[in-house]
C-alpha cells in the first residue's frame, strides 16, 4: 500500500500553497497577466504589435507572456488592460459580519 504523506490539497492560490510572501498580490498579478495574454492571443497580435498597443517594449511583452511579473506592478497591469480597451473595475465589499481576518484580493473576468 502506498502512502501519500508528502502532498497536500491545493487551495485557490498556488502562491499561498508555496508559502510565498505577498501570495494574494502574486495571485492577482498572475490573473491579470493571464487575461492580458489571452487578449493578445485572441486578437492575433504579435509581441511587437502588443508592445505598441500596451506602450511597453517587446521584451516586456515577452516577460509578461512568460509569467515573469517581477517588473510589473498591479497598477501597470491595470493600465495594460485599459490600453487593450478593457474596463477595469475595482470593487470594495465590506464583510457582512465583523471579523478580524484580512480581506481578500481576487480577479474576476466578466
Amino acid at each position: 500500500m502506498r502512502r501519500y504523506d508528502d502532498y497536500r490539497i491545493s487551495t485557490d492560490n498556488v502562491f499561498r500553497d508555496l508559502d510565498l510572501p505577498n501570495a494574494e498580490e502574486l495571485n492577482v498579478k498572475a490573473g491579470l497577466a493571464i487575461e492580458l495574454g489571452q487578449l493578445i492571443r485572441r486578437r492575433g497580435l504579435t509581441q511587437a504589435q502588443a508592445a505598441a498597443a500596451l506602450g511597453i517594449d517587446q521584451p516586456r511583452v515577452s516577460a509578461l507572456l512568460r509569467g515573469h511579473l517581477e517588473r510589473f506592478s498591479t497598477e501597470k497591469l491595470f493600465e495594460c488592460l485599459r490600453a487593450m480597451g478593457c474596463n477595469v473595475a475595482i470593487q470594495i465589499q465590506e464583510p457582512k459580519r465583523t471579523t478580524r481576518a484580512t480581506g481578500r484580493l481576487t480577479v474576476r473576468v466578466a
